[in-house]
């Protein structure tokens, strides 16, 4: 007899429990290190709550009623939930605030193949701490929390969630049309954007910047020779990474297409990439208009690890089966 499971959930036996709690306790260890306070919130929360966040890539995946017919939904990132908590429990308190969670996050995704609605998270917020200093003890604490696990080959990916949109603006692209760029460029569909600029009236060295642009991806040399209006979001970019120590520098690739479809992040964003995955580990970025939203301006920034994806690179990269694991993970990013 067979008794399913709710798809994109799936069971977590006794030898792998073991092994990702060995994971977690690495990770918590150097978040508590690095002075960050382990905060749980509830996981359900209101839909208006979690509405102040332009939450597109990371929508809710269940709603229910309360008793007073007030719509709740199962949290779908622990960003908005700590944001709700600074502004309500810490509002007259001094930044910056360090917090760091362990948390179950539930996504509605397609009902394709491998793709989790249920997912573990871990991750830290730093509120109150300005770029670049923020940004860079932001990518500090990651690399130390990956090499305390023993993951050896990753790779960050760097760029900044404004490079596009600004330069969509300075170049006069339909509003209309604008989220739907956006939307390729997520995906990395070039074929896409280039055909959704044609339709769009964009043509010309305007469509060539707006294609050639986000393909930028390698070291330092790409941030020469870049538009006015992406002038001060690579000028960011050079500062973070001028003041991070050599060992987390070297980890760093500058990625100038690198976007993201969940509507708070406003600056320095980063991927988590190892060769042993075909999906990025996790990722974050700057935040530094969503506290407003709730009561409080601080600026932000943070990042999530999917827990189950590091599991599956470790084992990737010990066992050498990359491609393996790779074909049985998502395409979507933890945060």
């Amino acid at each position: 007899m067979i008794h399913p499971i709710p798809s994109g959930t799936r069971d977590v036996l006794p030898d792998e429990t073991r092994e990702v709690r060995a994971i977690t306790d690495a990770l918590r260890g150097v978040f508590e290190r690095q002075g960050y306070g382990e905060l749980y919130t509830p996981a359900l929360e209101y839909e208006s709550v979690l509405a102040r966040a332009d939450m597109a890539e990371a929508r809710p995946a269940y709603r229910v009623f309360d008793e007073s017919g007030a719509v709740l939904v199962l949290r779908s990132d622990m960003t908005v939930p700590i944001a709700r908590v600074v502004a309500t429990r810490y509002a007259s308190s001094e930044p910056p605030l360090r917090f760091c969670y362990f948390a179950h996050c539930y996504r509605g995704v397609r009902p394709q193949r491998g793709q989790p609605r249920e997912l573990l998270q871990a991750g830290i917020e730093l509120i109150g701490a300005p770029a670049p200093m923020g940004t860079v003890e932001a990518l500090k604490v990651l690399c130390r929390a990956l090499d305390t696990t023993g993951l050896k080959d990753y790779r960050i990916g760097l760029g900044d969630a404004s490079v596009f949109p600004s330069l969509m603006a300075s170049l006069s692209v339909p509003e209309a049309t604008r989220a739907g760029l956006l939307e390729a460029l997520v995906l990395r569909d070039f074929v896409g954007l280039e055909r959704m600029l044609s339709e769009a009236g964009v043509t010309g060295e305007a469509a060539e910047l707006l294609l050639e642009l986000p393909q930028r991806r390698g070291g330092q040399d790409i941030l020469t020779d870049v538009p006015p209006a992406a002038a001060d979001a690579v000028t960011g970019l050079r500062q973070v990474h001028e003041l991070l120590d050599p060992a987390v520098a070297e980890r760093v690739i500058f990625d100038l297409g690198l976007v993201r479809n969940i509507g708070y992040y406003t600056g320095a964003v980063f991927d988590v990439y190892d060769p042993a995955l075909g999906a990025p580990i996790g990722g974050g970025g700057r935040y530094d208009e969503l506290l407003g939203r709730f009561g409080r301006s601080l600026p932000a920034v943070g990042f999530a690890l999917g827990v189950d994806r590091l599991h599956i690179a470790l084992a990737g990269e010990e066992r050498g089966t990359g491609a393996l694991l790779a074909a049985a993970t998502s395409d979507e990013t933890p945060q």
